[in-house]
């Protein structure tokens, strides 16, 4: 019998979420459409580029953003229901706890977040590098460069590069100031014009150099027409957006921000905060379903209208919660880790509490 009901409810959260998903997926769509139609017919995008590039592309992003909304509707709806036709109260008394009863839920819930953690960590970063590229060539003010101008980094422990403009689209740096380190004293100082990135081979080519070797005396100056250099900082590591952390996989995303710390670049804690929320967004579906199931598993006053309205209450405070505490964690004020994960933690204990003192 207890099989017959944990495939039952097991099916029905997932037929309920993903009819959700595909209802709020369309409805985000046809918002999305509205609001930026003006400018892709501004800046020429075709009906076919539109929807075959930038929604198709963009799919993938809605469902792992949906997913956690749709899934705590569907926990709601259905231990609503069943509490409103004393099914619930029925199979307690045949000797099945809430807990017991709870399950198929903790099974769903951990089948769909482990989904959609591969789904992010191995497919959704491709189709947003895909979607992100179609936003900065078709959308107004989708810019979301952290820095092009004045750009420090340290290439290494005796050497400091001033870069002061990047062109991250032809991957070019112009006005390049490079000192070297010998212990406490500067030993060499460069002025480049620019360094072009060569894809081909991996290094850049510098131009137009002026080179002062220091010495007791005073220094020695070289110019250079042009010259060949490998180094430590590459175009990704000078051209950082904000997006860059959801445009590559987890191995990917874990060695970029190797690379940038290397490199001595700023700002290093708001791509922590980004990683570690992308893997701690698919636990929300865990906990919106403990959440849901608790709030839901015993009929209240108000019938329907209190699971709507806690739906809603929940998940915006959710939202709030971790969009308040994400730019602390991103300025460095509390660790990123624990920006990433107190949202989740905070609410994981809220619905804990809830179950814990729900009428068994």
């Amino acid at each position: 019998m207890t099989k017959k009901i944990d495939r039952y409810i097991f099916f029905r959260l997932l037929t309920i979420t993903l009819f959700v998903m595909l209802v709020l997926v369309f409805i985000f769509i046809v918002i999305d459409f509205s609001e930026n139609s003006e400018d892709f017919t501004d800046k020429g995008a075709t009906f076919i580029q539109i929807f075959g590039t930038y929604y198709l592309n963009y799919i993938p992003e809605m469902i792992r953003l949906i997913i956690p909304v749709a899934a705590f509707v569907a926990c709601l709806y259905l231990t609503g229901q069943m509490s409103e036709r004393l099914e619930i109260t029925a199979l307690k008394a045949a000797g099945i706890s809430l807990y017991r009863l709870f399950v198929p839920y903790l099974i769903f819930a951990t089948v769909m977040s482990m989904s959609i953690s591969y789904l992010d960590g191995f497919v959704i970063p491709d189709a947003n590098e895909k979607r992100i590229a179609f936003e900065a060539k078709y959308l107004q003010g989708k810019s979301d460069n952290v820095d092009n101008n004045k750009i420090f980094r340290q290439e290494s422990e005796n050497s400091i590069f001033k870069i002061n403009y990047f062109n991250n689209k032809e991957q070019i740096g112009y006005r390049v100031d490079i000192t070297n380190f010998k212990g406490d004293s500067v030993s060499e100082m460069f002025h480049v014009q620019r360094m072009i990135w060569q894809p081909d081979s991996s290094h850049w080519k510098f131009e137009d150099i002026d080179k002062r070797e220091f010495t007791e005396l005073g220094y020695d100056y070289t110019h250079i027409d042009s010259m060949d250099t490998t180094l430590n900082i590459y175009p990704r590591d000078l051209a950082r957006k904000t997006s860059d952390i959801y445009q590559l996989t987890y191995p990917e995303a874990e060695n970029y921000i190797q690379s940038i710390e290397r490199s001595g670049a700023g700002n290093i804690e708001l791509p922590k905060v980004q990683l570690y929320s992308r893997y701690a967004y698919p636990f929300s579906i865990i906990v919106v379903t403990i959440v849901g199931f608790a709030l839901a598993s015993v009929r209240r006053e108000g019938g329907k209208g209190f699971y709507i309205a806690a739906g809603l209450a929940v998940s915006f405070l959710y939202l709030v919660l971790m969009k308040v505490i994400e730019p602390f964690g991103g300025k460095g004020e509390i660790p990123p880790l624990l920006a990433a994960l107190i949202p989740h933690l905070f609410f994981l204990l809220v619905g804990l509490g809830i179950l814990i003192n729900t009428r068994k």
